[in-house]
């Protein structure tokens, strides 16, 4: 980024440069922090966010489920994210809300203050990629996806995706571009940053929570499927229902449908009649061309 935006940090809209913290944080040098990501769009009377109250909501059970205290209500974070996307001019991209000890923590593992926030407004770029859909290869990771009873996956938390780091890299290492992972318990997970489907007989098929990260990508395509009368499972899934899948695509923040043309050494049809579908439904969506999910904007400023 060249023109690079400001900042909203514990209440202060500060330079982009200046939105640091000590090598020795709690956040930093313990891996505690959380984050949450979602999308803005161009309405036809300004800018919003897409299921910016889901996320936010999302943010609010990480902090919970992982003891932590945010030093600011969801309320506050709302209007500083509105405040943030005005003196930044947000239109396509990127917010991402930063929590964490910025305090040095040499020693201390569990702190007792409340989590400073750090509010980011990303515009679309090359490197973001966001909305670009390239048909992808993917592989089973040699990493199994962390176990539910040793840290809570379905926290968004900055050290679980270490766990995302080794599955990407043992898949771009052996030359393909993402890596799924499955459970302890040998069914299919997720990937780095991504959640699953297959399809199967025209049946949309992904992996059930409990064991994965509760992505709020994936809850609108189930919701919005059912609406379009596409049938959909929510169900264990093994690496042999991969093998023998119509269709394979996976969905984040960034991009909403990513078709899999390429499977370890099982070729697909990518984008498949019903990942083609889904695609067109999830376009129409975030591009206000369905009026039947208006509801999941949040507006954050007006024209």
């Amino acid at each position: 980024m060249t023109d690079k935006p400001k900042v909203w940090l514990n209440n202060k809209i500060i330079p982009w440069d200046d939105a640091q913290v000590p090598i020795l944080s709690h956040g930093f040098a313990r891996g505690s922090a959380v984050f949450e990501v979602f999308g803005t769009h161009a309405v036809p009377d300004g800018i919003a966010a897409f299921r910016m109250d889901a996320h936010l909501k999302r943010l609010e059970q990480t902090v919970s489920l992982l003891g932590m205290e945010l030093g600011f209500s969801i309320q506050e974070i709302v209007k500083a994210v509105s405040k943030l996307a005005v003196i930044n001019l947000s239109e396509r991209g990127l917010v991402k809300i930063v929590a964490y000890w910025g305090e040095e923590a040499i020693i201390n593992l569990v702190l007792k203050s409340k989590l400073d926030v750090a509010i980011f407004t990303i515009p679309t770029s090359e490197e973001l990629g966001l909305d670009k859909v390239k048909p992808l290869s993917a592989c089973i990771s040699k990493w199994k996806k962390l176990h539910p009873e040793t840290i809570p996956v379905q926290a968004k938390a900055c050290a679980n995706y270490l766990n995302g780091y080794l599955v990407r890299k043992d898949a771009n290492d052996r030359g393909f571009d993402l890596g799924l992972n499955l459970g302890t318990d040998g069914f299919l997970a997720e990937g780095s940053i991504e959640s699953v489907f297959i399809v199967k007989d025209g049946i949309l098929k992904t992996p059930p929570l409990g064991r994965i990260l509760a992505s709020v990508t994936r809850d609108s395509i189930i919701n919005a499927a059912k609406h379009d009368d596409i049938e959909v499972c929510e169900t264990a899934l093994v690496k042999e229902d991969l093998y023998t899948a119509d269709e394979i695509f996976t969905c984040h923040t960034g991009i909403k449908v990513t078709p899999i043309f390429r499977f370890e050494e099982l070729e697909l049809k990518a984008p498949g009649p019903v990942t083609t579908q889904v695609s067109e439904m999830m376009n129409n969506i975030i591009n206000s061309r369905d009026s039947r999910f208006k509801e999941w904007f949040q507006m954050l400023y007006r024209h």
